[in-house]
């Protein structure tokens, strides 16, 4: 579903990645590990268009990409839910998920019922301003919203930052399920090693900027990773 190939990424005058090449395959969920501040959350959103590449490819579902705006990628199917969440505090919570028409058919707007199953809160909150939900209920908002437009690739950041244990544990049993359903390919920008490594199917570990380490979750050692993403 993505590939990236030398794909770097420059703020002014520093650079930020260095030649990323990576694949996400629909069905599977790639990891994106490292410390603070090595460039994983620039990594989504140069895949996301909210930052633009300073080179390489970008290739979704077989069409390499130029370098389009979030909203343009938002139609072909990329979904991001970025870190801190990004919701609008003083729309209701359904107010919130129907943004995500903006990337729907008009004859799709409406709220899938599988998105009240997967997190019961946001129906009995529906009316409730997004600014007055816990950080765990703007989370599980936050990727609802993006569930809606229907993602070939969903883009998560960080889900697990700052929410309770049971939250958590909710979210991980979603991303495990959207997996399943194998409509899209996940990538998951994790700290949390226990979380992510629990949920991955591949591995790639940033350090400044660079591709230190990745593959299948089946050839990489625990131990191993575990050094790679402490350094």
């Amino acid at each position: 579903m993505l590939e990236t190939k030398t794909l770097t990424l420059h703020y002014g005058g520093s650079q930020i990645l260095y030649d990323i090449d990576m694949v996400a395959e629909t069905g599977k969920i790639t990891c994106v590990m490292g410390t603070n501040g090595v460039g994983k959350t620039s990594l989504l959103k140069a895949l996301s268009g909210t930052h633009h590449r300073s080179g390489g490819d970008i290739v979704l579902n077989g069409e390499t990409l130029a370098r389009p705006p979030a909203h343009h990628l938002a139609h072909k199917g990329v979904g991001y839910v970025p870190q801190g969440r990004m919701i609008f505090p003083l729309l209701t919570v359904r107010e919130n998920m129907e943004t995500a028409y903006a990337c729907l058919p008009r004859g799709e707007h409406m709220i899938p019922d599988e998105i009240y199953e997967l997190f019961p809160v946001l129906k009995e909150m529906q009316n409730r301003r997004g600014g007055d939900l816990s950080g765990g209920q703007q989370q599980q908002l936050a990727i609802a919203r993006a569930m809606i437009t229907k993602p070939k690739l969903l883009l998560l950041d960080e889900p697990t930052e700052g929410i309770q244990p049971n939250i958590m544990q909710q979210i991980g049993r979603v991303i495990e399920y959207l997996r399943d359903q194998n409509t899209m390919a996940i990538v998951l920008v994790e700290q949390f090693f226990k979380f992510a490594y629990g949920l991955a199917d591949e591995f790639y570990v940033l350090n400044q900027g660079r591709v230190t380490l990745s593959g299948a979750k089946a050839d990489v050692a625990e131990e191993r990773l575990l050094a790679a993403v402490s350094v």
